[in-house]
């Protein structure tokens, strides 16, 4: 995902961007695979989604310790589509995305790769 950086590389918010080494190491389906660990790593158990308070508890296990309840709170909004208050795993992937701009521009490869993936018994 993203991780702390003061590299030339990062964005403004500080973040290296990392999703896009990660889909040229893995390609869309390993990517999609480890989005879903992320999700299940960040996920309350019990409810089967991330909350604000599941994403507190687990920030530290990213390095994101020092982030505020504010921007837990800000990183749940962004993703929460459907206005529920918490991130489904479609929310979670979605963001993760929207998050890298150099993801936004090859997710279409990436898409197209997947789908073949999934549907290459029926082409």
């Amino acid at each position: 995902m993203a991780k702390p950086s003061a590299s030339a590389n990062s964005s403004s918010s500080g973040f290296e961007d990392l999703l896009p080494v990660m889909a040229n190491n893995l390609g869309g389906e390993g990517l999609m695979g480890e989005l879903c660990n992320g999700f299940n790593l960040l996920m309350d158990r019990e409810k089967g989604v991330i909350t604000f308070d599941s994403l507190k508890k687990k920030s530290a296990l990213l390095g994101l310790q020092d982030l505020s309840d504010d921007d837990l709170r800000s990183v749940v909004k962004e993703g929460d589509f459907d206005g529920d208050g918490v991130l489904n795993q479609m929310e979670f992937c979605v963001l993760m995305f929207r998050l890298s701009p150099e993801l936004m521009e090859a997710s279409r490869f990436l898409l197209e790769e997947a789908f073949q993936h999934e549907f290459k018994q029926f082409l």
